[in-house]
């Protein structure tokens, strides 16, 4: 019997060590409880991704929630995460969902997450609760539930939020790269539907991935960055493996990073659609995210990492945007969740409207915001220096960085140094493993290393001998 462990993403495993239709019943089960006892009768609704037996593993968890006397609504086919999430949002008789996947994880890892009645992420406090009623062995009920399509009134409610006349006059080439994720075919309709012209890459039915990564982030998207070239495309759109980030290439075969993107999003939200309101960012987002929230007049609200804790703001209200560090946008306007589909008509429809390439919105957004470099690199280190580290870490303090004093120091997600050049610096150990990670970004790129190297050597040094 394997032990369940959630975090606040769910729980994940690898195929091959407990991630099966036993080790589902028994989690289904636990939730099968709380919301039987919470909103009996209920209705919630069951998603799953393109990963080895998806749709089998899904039918295993919808049955044992129904056998709780709950109305369940499984996808008719593998759907993006936020497709799940807009569904139960638009659903007044929901109270939530579970979705199957390991999101950018490797094909050997599935993974099951819990949605809440808005469509967003669950609290904490329902995994907790989970975790302690979760049974040594399977249940064996099962009980029928309702398939439906998800993805096709999800794709309609995403048309309406775009100007289709200008992304139809504008006939932008794109080569879309689901990496054999959920987003497979659904964005390349809805783009050839708008008048672009669309060649689809990794878009086969392929559990395996193909060997890649579902990771909207270089290495995985070379073969991307080629297609855009050989087509001669204007754009090229990557997806993670359920579909609420992705990676952009621009016209010239360059990856653009997401710390670019996401200001340019902010830029077309504000300029170009009239909208307003705080952006939430991580503190690990870049210095444009800042930069451009300043230029705009927007308030900005910094967190530490971890969508839950964008989430959180939205709940204050008056939200235009919540952004990751990876590339994962939330206009909760929308949803209040990650959406990556959304995030690429966004793409498409600003460069339609302004009559702009993407390197034009790049070079646009470095001459409004400057330059700065952003780089991150993993310090393995023994299980006994990682425990050490996390021990000082709340009390760690650099007085100096490549000659620097810091302005500002935070400790609530890892330690935190921003320079008085903008220039920034975060150690944070891994959740998961014995590593730190360190990133750092400045005006720069030889500066970024630096900073991450020294802010490295400085904080080891004060480790325990």
């Amino acid at each position: 019997m394997n032990i369940i462990r959630f975090n606040n993403k769910g729980w994940r495993a690898r195929f091959d060590d407990g991630f099966n239709a036993y080790n589902l019943s028994r989690i289904a089960d636990a939730f099968g409880y709380i919301w039987a006892d919470a909103v009996p009768g209920t209705t919630i609704y069951v998603g799953y991704d393109t990963r080895y037996n998806g749709r089998g593993l899904a039918g295993v968890v919808a049955g044992v929630l129904a056998s709780h006397d709950l109305r369940v609504v499984v996808s008719d086919a593998a759907c993006p995460t936020p497709a799940l999430g807009w569904n139960i949002m638009r659903d007044p008789d929901a109270s939530g969902g579970v979705m199957l996947t390991a999101s950018s994880a490797s094909c050997e890892y599935g993974g099951i997450s819990v949605r809440a009645g808005d469509g967003g992420p669950i609290s904490s406090d329902f995994y907790e609760a989970a975790a302690k009623i979760v049974s040594s062995t399977p249940i064996m009920d099962r009980a029928s539930y309702e398939l439906r399509d998800f993805v096709g009134p999800y794709i309609h409610h995403l048309k309406g939020l775009v100007d289709t006349e200008a992304i139809e006059k504008a006939h932008i080439n794109v080569v879309v790269d689901s990496l054999y994720g959920s987003s497979r075919v659904v964005l390349a309709q809805l783009l050839r539907s708008l008048g672009c012209r669309v060649h689809e890459i990794h878009n086969e039915e392929n559990p395996d991935f193909g060997g890649l990564h579902p990771t909207p982030t270089e290495p995985w998207v070379d073969t991307l960055e080629q297609a855009v070239l050989t087509y001669g495309s204007d754009l090229g759109l990557a997806f993670d493996g359920d579909g609420d980030r992705i990676g952009v290439i621009d016209a010239r075969g360059n990856y653009v990073t997401p710390h670019k993107m996401v200001p340019i999003v902010m830029e077309h939200l504000v300029h170009n659609k009239g909208l307003f309101g705080r952006v939430v960012a991580t503190y690990s987002s870049s210095a444009y995210v800042r930069r451009q929230a300043n230029r705009l007049g927007c308030e900005l609200t910094v967190v530490p990492m971890g969508f839950v804790r964008i989430y959180d703001e939205f709940v204050e209200g008056d939200v235009l945007l919540g952004a990751d560090e990876f590339g994962g946008i939330c206009v909760p306007s929308h949803l209040p969740e990650r959406d990556g589909l959304l995030s690429a008509l966004l793409i498409v429809e600003c460069m339609a409207v302004r009559a702009f390439s993407m390197a034009d919105l790049v070079n646009e957004l470095v001459q409004n915001l400057g330059t700065m470099h952003y780089i991150r690199r993993d310090i393995r280190l023994d299980v006994a220096s990682i425990q050490s580290f996390r021990n000082i870490l709340p009390g760690l303090y650099l007085r100096d960085v490549c000659g620097m004093e810091p302005i500002e120091v935070g400790h609530s997600d890892g330690l935190v140094m921003r320079f008085s050049d903008d220039s920034w610096v975060q150690l944070r150990p891994s959740r998961t493993e014995a590593l730190i990670r360190a990133c750092a970004e400045a005006p720069d790129v030889q500066m970024a290393h630096h900073l991450a190297e020294e802010a490295c050597k400085g904080a080891l040094k004060q480790l325990p001998r």
